[in-house]
C-alpha cells in the first residue's frame, strides 16, 4: 500500500513528513552514505533494463488488438504506458507531449519542439518525432500524424489517464472526424501479464527494499520520528542501488490509520511501527511493508500481528489459476470476520482491499477486492496486505509482492516469520 497524491505521516506539519517520494532521478544521485548509512553495496549491477526487442513486440501485440477491434491508434500522453510501449519518460504538465501508436506503422511521439532533444534521449522503438512550437497546437500534429498513418475516420482509442483537454483538443482539431473510444481494455491485455524480464526487475526491487528494511530494523533508536526512520530507509534504498519510491513510517496510534495521522509521534518502549515502503529498479517497484513493536509486544498486539500473517497465507492459498481475484479478498476477509473483525470493510478490520496489481505502477489493476471478477492467470503481479487496525490504538500491516504462475503464486519476498522477527 502506498500513498503518493500528498505528503503525511506521524509527525507534526513543523516536522519533515515521513512519506519520503524521490524522484528516480534525484534518488539515484543522493549520497549512498546519508542518514549515516554505511555497510551496504549494491544489489542492481546486473539488472537489465527492457529490451528494445520486448518493447517491440509489445506494441506488436497492441497493434494486432487494434486491427481486430477496428480500432485506428492509440494516444496516450506522458506516464507509464509511454514509458512501458516507447521507452519515453517524461512528466505531465500543460504542455502535451503524447504518442500516437497506428494500427499500422511507427508510432509518431508529439512534443514541444525545445523538450525534443530530452525526449529522444529515451525513445527506445524508433518512429518520428514531430514537434511543436509554444505559438502552435500540438493537437494539431496529434490528427497530422493520424492521417499520415491513414487513420483519417473511424475510431481512436485514448489511455484511460489520458486528460480530457488532450482528447477535446484532437477531437475539435480533427473537425470530429474520429469516434473516441477507452483505450483501457487495449492496454491492459498488454500490460497486465509481465515478462520474465518484468518480473526479474520486481524480484530486484524487492530484494533491495526488504534489504533495506533489515538493515533499518536493526538500526532504529527510541526517541526517534518517523521522518528520521524514513531518511535512514531511503539512504539506504540507494546504498543498495534502488530508487526510493515512499516511506511511510507509522507509529503509535498513527499505525492504526492506513496512510497515518498528522500527530506527532516518537519511537519508544512499546511503540508499534508499521513501514510500507518501496523503490525502482528501471522503472519496476516493489511495495513491502512490516510492523513490529519495540520491545515486548502486548498479548493484544501479538494476536492482532498472527492474525494478519494468517490473512496473508489465505490469500495465497486462494489463489488459483482462473479464479476471480476478488475471491481472494473475500476469502480473507471471511476468516477477519470469524476473528471477530469487521464485518466487511468496517473498522476495527480491514477497511482497504487485500491487494493491488503492481509492476511498471505502484498500483495498477487488477485489484484484490471485493467484485473484481478478472480471472487469475499466470504472470500477473499483487501485493498482498490484509492489514488490521484498531482506531485509538493500533495497526498491524504486513505486505510482501508475489506473481501468479502455472502451478500458483510465487512470492518475491518471504512472509515475515513473527511480530519478533518481522524482516
Amino acid at each position: 500500500m502506498r500513498r503518493r497524491d500528498f505528503l503525511t505521516g506521524a509527525v507534526a506539519a513543523t516536522a519533515a513528513s515521513s512519506v519520503l517520494m524521490l524522484s528516480s532521478r534525484a534518488a539515484q544521485a543522493a549520497p549512498a552514505g546519508a542518514a549515516g548509512v554505511t555497510g551496504l553495496s549494491s544489489l542492481t549491477k546486473d539488472a537489465k533494463p527492457i529490451s528494445v526487442e520486448e518493447r517491440l513486440a509489445r506494441i506488436a501485440k497492441l497493434q494486432r488488438l487494434m486491427v481486430d477491434q477496428k480500432i485506428g491508434a492509440l494516444i496516450l500522453e506522458s506516464g507509464s504506458s509511454l514509458d512501458y510501449f516507447t521507452g519515453v519518460q517524461w512528466h505531465r504538465s500543460e504542455r502535451t507531449t503524447a504518442a500516437v501508436i497506428p494500427a499500422h506503422g511507427e508510432v509518431v511521439i508529439v512534443t514541444p519542439a525545445f523538450e525534443e532533444p530530452s525526449i529522444r534521449e529515451t525513445l527506445a522503438v524508433g518512429g518520428d518525432v514531430r514537434p511543436w512550437n509554444e505559438h502552435e497546437s500540438p493537437f494539431a500534429r496529434i490528427v497530422g500524424a493520424l492521417r499520415d498513418r491513414g487513420v483519417t475516420s473511424g475510431s481512436i482509442a485514448f489511455e484511460a489517464t489520458t486528460r480530457l483537454f488532450i482528447v477535446d483538443g484532437v477531437r475539435d482539431a480533427s473537425g470530429g472526424a474520429y469516434t473516441v473510444v477507452s483505450g483501457d481494455a487495449l492496454v491492459k491485455a498488454v500490460r497486465l501479464i509481465k515478462s520474465p524480464a518484468e518480473l526479474a526487475l520486481m524480484q530486484t526491487a524487492n530484494d533491495v527494499t526488504l534489504a533495506a528494511l533489515r538493515y533499518v530494523h536493526g538500526h532504529v533508536r527510541a526517541g526517534m520520528r518517523p521522518d528520521e526512520i524514513g531518511d535512514m530507509m531511503n539512504a539506504a534504498t540507494v546504498a543498495l542501488g534502488g530508487a526510493p519510491e515512499f516511506a511511510l513510517v507509522l507509529i503509535n496510534e498513527a499505525s492504526a490509520y492506513p496512510h497515518g495521522s498528522h500527530q506527532p509521534q516518537t519511537l519508544r518502549e512499546g511503540s508499534v511501527i508499521l513501514m510500507d515502503v518501496g523503490c525502482a529498479v528501471h522503472g519496476y517497484q516493489s511495495d513491502i511493508s512490516r510492523t513490529w513493536v519495540m520491545g515486548q509486544p502486548t498479548a493484544k498486539q501479538r494476536k492482532v500481528w498472527d492474525t494478519v500473517k494468517r490473512g496473508q497465507e489465505i490469500a495465497l492459498a486462494t489463489a488459483k489459476l482462473g479464479t476471480p481475484v476478488g475471491a481472494i479478498d473475500d476469502a480473507v476477509r471471511a476468516y477477519y470476520e470469524k476473528e471477530g473483525w469487521g464485518p466487511g470493510y468496517h473498522l476495527p478490520g480491514l477497511p482497504h482491499r487485500t491487494g493491488h496489481g503492481i509492476g511498471l505502477d505502484g498500483h495498477e489493476p487488477p485489484y484484490l477486492v471485493h467484485g473484481d471478477t478478472t480471472p487469475l492467470a499466470a504472470g500477473m503481479c499483487f501485493s498482498d496486505e490484509p492489514g488490521l487496525y484498531i482506531p485509538g490504538e493500533f495497526g498491524i500491516r504486513l505486505e510482501d509482492c508475489w506473481h501468479m504462475t502455472d502451478t500458483g503464486p510465487k512470492l518475491f519476498t518471504g512472509l515475515a516469520k513473527s511480530i519478533d522477527d518481522p524482516i
